[in-house]
């Protein structure tokens, strides 16, 4: 198997790349998972990795290569939302079987191939992560391979309904775009990471009042984690926060999940399984 390995958001070290390749070199010797780093993925532009056009290019690339088995982000950060409506167009059939992996940021573009019909796209653990943690690298390559159900967050063992998972500040932000796929009927998974609660508590104000979420089979919330200090204290948890704007918005909650911008974040395949 071979992976394809880009970067559509914020800059991504060479150094960081040389670890995941020494991941793969002590715990896949015999060389059955390959990866590949598009060179495009080092690029620097400002905040990015790489200007818009660049890294638009390195994704359609990547993802229309026929030698490559899935294509795997390397990081999140910010930026593709940048580039999401110029590499759509412009995939093939051959980018449409493959496997996508990714989560935070690269959440805008996970939505736009799942809103075009791309059957194989996940939350999970991204490239950069592989190096933190053995069984985080692992979860994240057995689906990449074979969509392996062990790596799935747990309820959807349990729970039919098609699933879908986000950073809530990126499907807030996408939320009434082009990108944005129809949820209806879906359990909606969320999670956040270094963010004040107030902005948690409006952010959900926000998502829970668009008509289209309000079509979802109901919300899970996953970590919400590094919270950035309330002065004064917000005084309410993060669960208590979504309750409380489910509950308005008449949307169910229907408890935790188990994803979060840690090494325990599990894979959520979008759509039916």
């Amino acid at each position: 198997m071979k992976i394809g390995i880009v970067n559509a958001s914020s800059r991504f070290s060479r150094e960081r790349a040389e670890a995941v390749h020494a991941w793969f070199a002590a715990n896949v010797p015999d060389g059955s998972i390959k990866v590949v780093f598009h060179p495009a993925s080092f690029g620097k532009h400002g905040h990015f990795g790489g200007d818009d056009a660049s890294r638009a290019a390195a994704f359609v690339e990547y993802a229309n290569d026929p030698r490559l088995d899935a294509v795997w982000f390397a990081r999140g950060g910010y930026g593709s939302c940048r580039i999401a409506e110029a590499v759509l167009p412009r995939l093939t059939e051959v980018a449409r079987k493959k496997r996508y992996l990714g989560y935070s940021d690269a959440g805008t573009l996970l939505a736009g191939l799942y809103k075009a019909g791309f059957p194989h796209v996940a939350h999970g653990p991204m490239a950069s992560d592989a190096v933190r943690h053995d069984a985080t690298a692992w979860r994240a390559l057995n689906w990449l391979k074979s969509g392996d159900k062990a790596s799935w967050e747990p309820s959807l063992h349990e729970d039919g309904r098609p699933a879908v998972a986000f950073n809530l500040s990126i499907l807030d932000a996408l939320t009434g775009t082009s990108v944005e796929p129809d949820l209806t009927g879906h359990v909606l998974m969320l999670e956040d990471v270094s963010e004040p609660l107030y902005r948690v508590d409006r952010m959900m104000f926000h998502l829970t009042g668009q008509a289209s979420i309000r079509k979802v089979a109901g919300i899970r919330l996953g970590r919400v984690s590094d919270i950035v200090e309330n002065d004064p204290d917000f005084g309410l948890t993060p669960e208590e926060i979504v309750r409380y704007w489910c509950q308005r918005s008449g949307i169910p909650f229907l408890g935790a999940a188990d994803i979060g911008h840690d090494r325990e974040n599990k894979v959520v395949p979008f759509g039916p399984r």
